[in-house]
C-alpha cells in the first residue's frame, strides 16, 4: 500500500477538538418547516448572558412562539424561551426576553426589504452550539395557505411510499 493511503490515527486532543466542532442542536423549530416555505437562510450569533448560555448547554430552549424583527440595522429574536439555570442564583436570566442576533449589516438590509415585501417573515429554524459558539439558524419564509400544507404532507407521504416499494422490490430481488 501507498504511503499516503495510510492516514495516522488521530491524537487525543484532535479528537476532543472535532467532538467540540461539530454542530450539537439544542432546539429545532419544526412547525415553521411546516406552516412556512422557506426561500433564504441565514446563521446568526447571539448575544447571550451566562446563565442562558448554561441553560442552552443543558440542552434546554423552545423556539415555537419565536420570531425575528429587523429594523433600525439590528436583529432581534422575539419570544424564544431558554428557561431560567437551575443553579443560577439572583442575577438569573428573564426566560422570553429580547435577544440581539449578529448578523452583517448587508444581511440585516435585505432581511428588511424582503420583509416589507407583503407576506414575508423572518422565522428561527433552528438554535445549536458549533465550536462553542451559540447559532442560531434563521430563514426568510412566506407563510403557507391551507392547501399548500396539505401539498406537501402528501408529497413528504407519497415520497414514503415510494421508498418503502423501492426498499421492498430490492429485498425480493436479493433473494
Amino acid at each position: 500500500m501507498p504511503k499516503e493511503w495510510k492516514a495516522p490515527k488521530p491524537t487525543e486532543g484532535e479528537r476532543r477538538k472535532a467532538a467540540s466542532d461539530e454542530k450539537k442542536t439544542v432546539a429545532r423549530n419544526r412547525r415553521a418547516l411546516h406552516d412556512y416555505e422557506i426561500e433564504e437562510r441565514w446563521e446568526a450569533g447571539l448575544v447571550l448572558t451566562g446563565t442562558e448560555v448554561k441553560a442552552l448547554r443543558m440542552g434546554r430552549a423552545s423556539l415555537v412562539d419565536a420570531w425575528v424583527e429587523a429594523k433600525d440595522g439590528e436583529a432581534w429574536l422575539y419570544g424564544a424561551n431558554i428557561p431560567m439555570y437551575s443553579q443560577g442564583s439572583w442575577n438569573n436570566h428573564t426566560p422570553t426576553r429580547k435577544r440581539k442576533l449578529l448578523l452583517h449589516s448587508s444581511e440585516i438590509l435585505r432581511m428588511e426589504q424582503k420583509v416589507a415585501a407583503k407576506g414575508y417573515t423572518i422565522v428561527p429554524l433552528e438554535l445549536y452550539f458549533i465550536s462553542g459558539r451559540a447559532k442560531i439558524e434563521v430563514a426568510l419564509a412566506r407563510g403557507k395557505q391551507e392547501w399548500d400544507k396539505r401539498q406537501s404532507l402528501r408529497e413528504a407521504q407519497d415520497k414514503r411510499e415510494a421508498e418503502r416499494a423501492m426498499r421492498r422490490y430490492t429485498k425480493q430481488a436479493s433473494r
